[in-house]
C-alpha cells in the first residue's frame, strides 16, 4: 500500500478540520478479527476531493453524509471521498478488521502460561487504520470517543478514563478525550492484573497480564514512586498541568518499541515487569523510560509535530527530560548510562552513510515511510544531547522559559522546529535560530582532539576543532601518582564558536577544522579530558601522555561521566582502527574490577563481548580475547565482590565469555553460580543458550526446561536455544520458522529465534546461509511489514561473517530496485549493518 507523502497531508490539512471521532470496537468475534465502526465529523473549508484510511478484512459499508459509498472503491488503504462540499460532513465505516502478531494495530497475544488472551493497540507511526478508519496524519487532530465490547471479564483501557455501561456485560464506554492525533489513539483489553491510586486528584494505574501479577505487584510501589515523583517534578517545571483524566501504564506482551506515550495510556513492553534479578543500572532505565513518556504527555500530545520531519520535537526532548527529570526527582543518577550507552548508539548512527540532520529538510522526510526511519539513535540521542547543550548555553532558566512559551502558543495544536526556535529566542533573548542551524540542521559528529604542551609557568591546549558547531564544555585537568591514582586539579569552563561554514543546514559540519588554543597557569597536567562531564556532544580524543595515563588510572577518575568520556574515546578509537581491540580488553581487565559504576562495568562488557569480540577481531584471535573477559568476569565473581548487580553483570559475561562447557554444566547442575547469584528463569536460559552454541546441550533438555517455564519468555527462550543447537536439521529448522511464506511466528518469535542462529562458533555450518539470507529477508519484509523487516534486518543479519564476500553479497542485494529490492524498512537496515562490517573489514585491514 503506498505511503502517505507529505504533499497529500499538507493539501488535506488545507481541505479539511476533524471535529471528532466516535469508534466502537467489538472483540467478541473470535480469534482472527475484530468488528471496528468509525464515525468521522469532519469540515470541509472548501469543496474538493480527499480520502480515508483504513485496512480491513472485509469493509460492510461506508456512508459519506448518509449516501451510501460503494466498498468496490476502497483503493489499498484509500476510501475515496469525493465532492465534497464546503461545510460539516460524517463519514461512518462499518469494517472488520485483522488482528496482528506483529505488533502493529491491534495486537493479538495468548499467553501460553495459562492461555488467557489479551489485547492492545499500535496506531504509531501509520498503523491506526488497522484499528479504525481515519484521516491518518498528526495535524488533523480530534477529540475521540471509544465504546468497546469485549467478554465480560475482561478490563478495557484507554485513552480516556473507561467504565462499564451498566445492565451491558461486557460494554464499556471511555471518556472524550481532548484533541490528539490519530496515531495516539489507544486501547487495551483483556483479564489485565491492575494495581491503582491516585496522585493529584487523578487516578493512575499500572496493569500486567495475570502471569506476571507477582512480579509487578512486588515492584509496583517502586513504579508508583518513581511516576509520582516525575509527574511532580514536571508540575514544578511546566506551567500547563497534565492535560489528561488519568494516567495507565500497561505493561503488554510483544511490543516492538521500549513504550508509547499515548495520552492517559502509556503501553510498555512487559519486559519492564521482571521476574528474574535485574541490575540497578536495568532498574534505573525503567525509570528513566517511565520519565519519558510522561514527558510526552506534553512533548508529543499536548504539542504535537505537524509532519515526521520534526519527529525530534517529541523525541529529542523526552529522552532529554526523561534522563534529566529521573535525576533531578529520584536519587538515581542515569546520565552516566546515556553516556556510555545511549550517546554511543547516537554517534554509532550519526556516522554511517544514512546519517540525517536532528531536524532535517522537509524533502528528506517525503512520506510516512521515510519517517519510520527516523526512530534511531539521531532523532534520540543526538538530539538530546543537543539538548543538553543547549541547556548548557542558555541556563535551564531559559530553556524552561522557552519550553512554557512554547506549550502555551500551542497546547491541543502542532508546531514545528521554527515554531520551536521562535519560542526560545523570545525567552533568552539569544541568538537561537544560529544554534539551530548549527547543531539540528547538520549531520555526524564534530571531533575534539587536544595537543598539549607547558612547563611550570603555564600549560596550554591547542584543540584542533574537525566540525562545525559551537561548543561550551569543560577541559579537566587531572593529576595522577605512581601508584595509579587521580585526583582533579582544576575544570575549566570554555566555548568554541562555531567553525566558518557551519549553518549551511548542508553536508557534514565534519568538513571545517578549527584551531583554537586556551593557556592556564600553573604545570601541565597528567591527564586532560576533553568535555569533562560530558555537556556536549562530539568525539573525543585524548593526547597521547593524556591517554597512558588514562590507562593507568582510569577507573580512579573521580567521576562517573569523566570516566564515560574517556571509554567512550577509546571506543570509537577501536572502531575508527586507532586503537588495537585487544587493547581497549586489557583497559577493560584493568579497571572494571575497581570500577565504582555498574553502569560503566555493563556497558564496557556489552561492547567487548558484542562488538570487540564478534566484530572487529579475526576468528584466529577471537578465542584469546573470550579467556580475557572470562578472566575479567571471575575475578568479578572473587569472594571479595559483594554487590548482587556486579555480580549478576559478572555472571552474564562469564556465560557469554565460556568456550567450553564445564563450568557451565557445573553451574546448572548446582543452580547457583558459586557465592550467587542463583540461576533464576533468565540466567538458566542464558546458561542453557551457550550449552546449546557449545553443542553440549539437545533438543530434549531444552524441552524439558520449556515445560519447567511454560510462560512467553520461556516459549522465546526455547526457540533461541533450539535454533543455537550445531546441528544442520536444528538450523534448517530455525531457518524455515523465519523465512517460510506461511509465517508463522510473532514478532518476539522471530527475534528470539534470530538471536539464536547465528554464531561465530558455527562458521562452518553457518555459511550456506549467508548467500540464503538476503533474498530471504527482502521477502519477508515484503509480506510482513516494517516490524518485521526492521527485526530481519537487525536480528538476523550474518552475525560472525565479517568477510568481504557478506559485504559484496549485501551490496548487491541494496543495488536491486522496485518490487525486487528491499523495502525502505530493510534496506536502511542493512545499509547500517553493511557500514558496520565495512568499518570492521578497515580494522581488520581489508
Amino acid at each position: 500500500m503506498p505511503p502517505l507523502t507529505r504533499h497529500e497531508a499538507e493539501a488535506r490539512a488545507r481541505l479539511l478540520a476533524v471535529q471528532s471521532y466516535a469508534i466502537d470496537l467489538d472483540f467478541t468475534r473470535g480469534a482472527d478479527t475484530f468488528a471496528s465502526t468509525t464515525v468521522i465529523r469532519f469540515t470541509a473549508r472548501e469543496g474538493g476531493d480527499t480520502f480515508a484510511e483504513l485496512r480491513p478484512v472485509t469493509l460492510h459499508g461506508a456512508t459519506l453524509d448518509g449516501r451510501d459509498l460503494d466498498p468496490a472503491d476502497l483503493a489499498g488503504d484509500r476510501l475515496p471521498l469525493t465532492g465534497l462540499a464546503p461545510g460539516e460532513h460524517e463519514l461512518r465505516v462499518r469494517a472488520d478488521m485483522a488482528y496482528s502478531r506483529t505488533g502493529e494495530g491491534m495486537h493479538r497475544f495468548t499467553d501460553p502460561a495459562d492461555g488467557l488472551t489479551y489485547l492492545y493497540s499500535m496506531c504509531c507511526l501509520s498503523e491506526a487504520p488497522r484499528v479504525f478508519a481515519a484521516f491518518d496524519q498528526p495535524d488533523l487532530k480530534a477529540a475521540f470517543d471509544v465504546t468497546v465490547t469485549a467478554p465480560p471479564d475482561w478490563t478495557v483501557l484507554a485513552n480516556g478514563v473507561a467504565t462499564p455501561v451498566p445492565g451491558e456485560p461486557g460494554r464499556w464506554r471511555c471518556a472524550t478525550t481532548p484533541p490528539i492525533s490519530t496515531y495516539l489513539m489507544a486501547v487495551a483489553a483483556g483479564p489485565y492484573h491492575s494495581v491503582t491510586t491516585e496522585h493529584a486528584g487523578l487516578p493512575f494505574g499500572i496493569h500486567v497480564r495475570r502471569s506476571l501479577a507477582e512480579y509487578l505487584d512486588k515492584d509496583a510501589e517502586e513504579i508508583f514512586d518513581i511516576t509520582r515523583r516525575c509527574f511532580d517534578r514536571y508540575h514544578e517545571i511546566f506551567d500547563e498541568p497534565y492535560p489528561f483524566d488519568s494516567y495507565d501504564q500497561a505493561f503488554v506482551p510483544e511490543f516492538n518499541a521500549g513504550a508509547m506515550e499515548n495520552p492517559g495510556l502509556v503501553t510498555f513492553r512487559d519486559d519492564f515487569v521482571y521476574r528474574s534479578a535485574v541490575t540497578d543500572t536495568e532498574r534505573e532505565t525503567r525509570g528513566v523510560v517511565i520519565a519519558h513518556e510522561m514527558a510526552h504527555m506534553w512533548f508529543g500530545d499536548l504539542v504535537t509535530l505537524r509532519w515526521w520531519d520534526d519527529i525530534w520535537l517529541n523525541e529529542s526532548f523526552a529522552e532529554y527530560m526523561g534522563y534529566q527529570v529521573l535525576t533531578e526527582a529520584t536519587g538515581h543518577r542515569p546520565w552516566t548510562e546515556f553516556a556510555l550507552s545511549r550517546k554511543a548508539w547516537g554517534y554509532e548512527a550519526d556516522q554511517r552513510p544514512s546519517t540525517h540532520p536532528v531536524a532535517p529538510a522537509a524533502d528528506a522526510v517525503p512520506d510516512t515511510a521515510s519517517a519510520w526511519l527516523n526512530f534511531d539513535g539521531i532523532s534520540y540521542a543526538k538530539g538530546a544531547s543537543a539538548l543538553r547543550q543547549l541547556v548548557t548555553w542558555l541556563g535551564e532558566a531559559d530553556f524552561l522559559a522557552g519550553i512554557n512559551d512554547h506549550f502555551a502558543r500551542h497546547r491541543f495544536g502542532n508546531a514545528t522546529l521554527a515554531d520551536f526556535i521562535d519560542s526560545m529566542a523570545r525567552a533568552s533573548g539569544r541568538p537561537v535560530p544560529a544554534w539551530a542551524d548549527a547543531w539540528l540542521r547538520t549531520s555526524g559528529p564534530d571531533t575534539l582532539t587536544p595537543e598539549v604542551t607547558g612547563d611550570g609557568d603555564g600549560w596550554r591546549v591547542r584543540l584542533t576543532h574537525a566540525g562545525g558547531r559551537p561548543h561550551r564544555l569543560l577541559l579537566g585537568a587531572y593529576e595522577t601518582t605512581a601508584d595509579g591514582l587521580a585526583t582533579l586539579r582544576e575544570r575549566h569552563d570554555i566555548e568554541l564558536p562555531a567553525g566558518a561554514g557551519s549553518g549551511t543546514g548542508t553536508g557534514t559540519p565534519a568538513g571545517t577544522v578549527a584551531v583554537s588554543e586556551h593557556t592556564f597557569p600553573g604545570p601541565r597536567p597528567a591527564l586532560l579530558v576533553v568535555n569533562d562531564g560530558d555537556l556536549t556532544y562530539a568525539k573525543v580524543r585524548l593526547d597521547p601522555a593524556s591517554w597512558e595515563a588514562a590507562q593507568r588510572t582510569l577507573s580512579t577518575l573521580p567521576d562517573a561521566l569523566t570516566r564515560t568520556v574517556v571509554w567512550n574515546a577509546a571506543r570509537d578509537m577501536v572502531r575508527d582502527g586507532e586503537l588495537d581491540p585487544a587493547a581497549y580488553l586489557e583497559t577493560a581487565a584493568r579497571h572494571l574490577p575497581a570500577e565504582p559504576s555498574t553502569a560503566i562495568v555493563q556497558g564496557v562488557l556489552g561492547f567487548a563481548l558484542g562488538r570487540i569480540a564478534d566484530l572487529f577481531l579475526a576468528p584466529d584471535r577471537r578465542p584469546a580475547a573470550l579467556a580475557t573477559l572470562a578472566g575479567l568476569a571471575h575475578r568479578l565473581l572473587g569472594p571479595d565482590v559483594t554487590d548482587p548487580a556486579r555480580r549478576l553483570i559478572a555472571a552474564r559475561a562469564a556465560v557469554g565469555a565460556a568456550t567450553s562447557p564445564e563450568e557451565l554444566r557445573a553451574w546448572w547442575d548446582a543452580g547457583t553460580v558459586p557465592g550467587g547469584p542463583a540461576l533464576d528463569p533468565e540466567l538458566r536460559w542464558h546458561v542453557l543458550h551457550r550449552l546449546a552454541v557449545l553443542g553440549a546441550t539437545t533438543a530434549e533438555e531444552i524441552r524439558a526446561e520449556a515445560d519447567r517455564d511454560p510462560t512467553a519468555t520461556g516459549e522465546e527462550s526455547a526457540a533461541r536455544c533450539r535454533a543455537a543447537l550445531p546441528d544442520p536439521g536444528a538450523k534448517e529448522a530455525a531457518w524455515e520458522a523465519m523465512f517460510d511464506p506461511a509465517d508463522r511466528l510473532s514478532n518476539y518469535l522471530f527475534i528470539a529465534t534470530a538471536e539464536g542462529f547465528w554464531h561465530p562458533e558455527q562458521r562452518g555450518l553457518l555459511a550456506p546461509y549467508v548467500a540464503r539470507y538476503f533474498p530471504a529477508a527482502t521477502a519477508l519484509a515484503a509480506r510482513r511489514g516494517h516490524s518485521l523487516a526492521v527485526a530481519a534486518g537487525r536480528w538476523a543479519f550474518p552475525r560472525g561473517f565479517t568477510e568481504p564476500e557478506t559485504l559484496r553479497l549485501g551490496e548487491e542485494c541494496l543495488a536491486a530496485e522496485g518490487p525486487a529490492g528491499p523495502t525502505p524498512a530493510l534496506r536502511r537496515a542493512l545499509a547500517d549493518q553493511l557500514d558496520d562490517l565495512r568499518r570492521a573489514l578497515r580494522v581488520l585491514g581489508h
